[in-house]
């Protein structure tokens, strides 16, 4: 595990954090540890398919859409140089 050094956290932060810590049952450097990981991992996972789906109705994608690029699109096996 990674380890971090802060250095020059004005007193009063420091106050802020122990205070918030002991409020959350926990010791100040769990508290900045948490912080720290909730300020940089997004709330939930993004699902490829999800995230495919709404954008298909953002623009309008509808089934008929779908069927006309499956008509249209190349399906022989991609040819790699050696």
């Amino acid at each position: 595990m990674a380890m971090l050094a802060l250095r020059n956290l004005p007193d009063d932060a420091h106050r802020a954090l122990r205070v918030q810590a002991a409020l959350h049952g926990r010791s100040t450097e769990a508290e900045i540890r948490e912080i720290l990981a909730v300020a940089v991992k997004p709330a939930a996972h993004v699902r490829l398919g999800d995230a495919l789906a709404a954008l298909g109705r953002e623009i309008g994608l509808t089934n008929k859409d779908v069927e006309v690029l499956n008509k249209v699109r190349d399906k022989s096996p991609a040819m790699f140089d050696s």
